[in-house]
């Protein structure tokens, strides 16, 4: 059998499989393969749809622009406030009512929020309804104290932030703390804690809201020199030492255990100090009995 006429299947000859396959050409007379497409003109009408596109965005833009000049201040809204009050805030901003909005500096009005005590930080945005928004980010108390017979809130920076009565009144059983004795001047004119009294403070905080229930029972926290800061809880005059070398959650731990077996059984104010700095061991000492004066007879 020739090969030509060779088939297979469906009598697949290689003769027949060229019949209808056009004839490619490379010459000058241009590429006719018809797997390449021909574009006969198309970039031009793409080219004008592209230079349509960009002039109307031009214009939308031009008007955009001179809209937004007109636009005025309408309102200043204050998002993110419980313990500042936002009537005050807005209040004090009231003087942007009314002002062209792209003369608004953001940033202007950010400094002026954070520069009150209980503002840590501010977002201030303007929005093209005319309205200029301030998201406050306040600064959380985390305990309190007394300074020159002022009360006064501690932050978790330990910043000393004034005293609000609609604060005091909603946290009443934060920690107190006392013989604070090294404190800075920040750069927003606050106080602060020095760094080894706020790390401290912070580390028997977190050990605190980790305890079972030593957090309804500390009342005070004392700091003091030489290893010997303390605690005392409620309805006991008890000063309970933990030091200042850390490790607070094993003490309050002790502590805990202890006011369950020895201070429910035998009272409060049994003792004077009740030290909780060693491993498994804790030191006691009795409270000291004033000597009764002798009264000679007459």
């Amino acid at each position: 059998m020739p090969d030509s006429e060779f088939s297979y299947n469906k009598g697949y000859t290689p003769q027949a499989a060229s019949e209808g396959v056009p004839e490619r050409h490379d010459g000058q007379g241009g590429n006719t393969d018809p797997l390449v497409p021909a574009y006969s003109g198309n970039w031009k009408a793409l080219l004008l749809v592209i230079l349509i596109v960009f002039s109307s965005l031009l214009v939308l833009a031009y008007y955009a622009s001179n809209w937004k000049k007109e636009v005025v201040v309408r309102d200043v809204v204050v998002d993110g406030v419980s313990i500042v009050s936002s009537s005050d805030l807005s209040a004090s901003l009231k003087g942007y009512r009314g002002k062209k909005l792209q003369d608004v500096d953001a940033e202007v009005i950010r400094k002026r929020v954070v520069a009150l005590p209980y503002v840590r930080d501010a977002v201030v945005t303007r929005e093209l309804n005319g309205i200029v928004r301030i998201k406050v980010i306040e600064r959380v108390p985390v305990a309190l104290t007394v300074l020159g017979g002022r009360v006064m809130a501690i932050d978790r920076e330990g910043f000393l932030l004034p005293g609000k009565m609609i604060f005091l009144a909603r946290e009443p059983k934060l920690l107190d703390v006392r013989g604070i004795s090294r404190l800075k001047v920040a750069g927003n004119g606050l106080q602060q804690l020095e760094s080894r009294d706020l790390y401290l403070l912070q580390q028997f905080l977190d050990a605190l809201s980790v305890s079972d229930y030593a957090p309804l029972l500390v009342r005070e926290f004392h700091f003091a020199e030489n290893n010997l800061s303390s605690f005392i809880a409620v309805q006991a005059p008890t000063r309970f030492i933990v030091g200042n070398d850390g490790n607070f959650k094993e003490k309050l731990k002790k502590f805990e255990i202890f006011w369950q077996k020895v201070v429910s059984v035998k009272g409060f104010g049994t003792f004077e100090t009740v030290d909780l700095r060693f491993r498994e061991r804790i030191f006691t000492r009795d409270p000291v009995s004033p000597e009764v004066p002798q009264v000679n007879p007459l």
